[in-house]
């Protein structure tokens, strides 16, 4: 079974910065939508923002929008998250999770996806 090992969690004051990572080989492909889901306690996950390799089409969750960005690494062995301007809402374990698709419309819709790791965490302290 394919795995992959989030990073870069931890803890920041709000309105700092931090970059998650994502590693796995045979990620990022073009026949597959990629994406990063967060979850609190108690709460269920939500989408934070996916990416296809085929047009290179990004979607953000509205909390998200302006603050966080999806990338990749050079290679497609790494996704990332950048998220700036971190408000307490914004704690959650984070993960990044995988999905094939034949049209490139990827979705932040959790049950569509097979998730690789383990996550890793973020607080964000007010």
């Amino acid at each position: 079974q394919a795995q992959a090992v989030e990073s870069g969690g931890g803890s920041v004051q709000a309105g700092g910065s931090l970059r998650l990572s994502c590693a796995a080989s045979g990620f990022i492909t073009v026949s597959h939508c990629v994406a990063w889901f967060r979850q609190e306690p108690g709460k269920e996950r939500e989408g934070v923002a996916t990416f296809w390799a085929g047009t290179r089409r990004i979607t953000y969750a509205d909390s998200v929008m302006g603050r966080f960005t999806i990338s990749h690494d050079r290679d497609k062995t790494t996704l990332y998250l950048q998220m700036n301007d971190l408000k307490p809402e914004d704690s959650g374990t984070y993960y990044c999770a995988q999905v094939r698709t034949p049209t490139g419309r990827c979705r932040l819709a959790p049950a569509e996806y097979q998730f690789w790791g383990q996550g890793t965490q973020v607080t964000v302290l007010s």
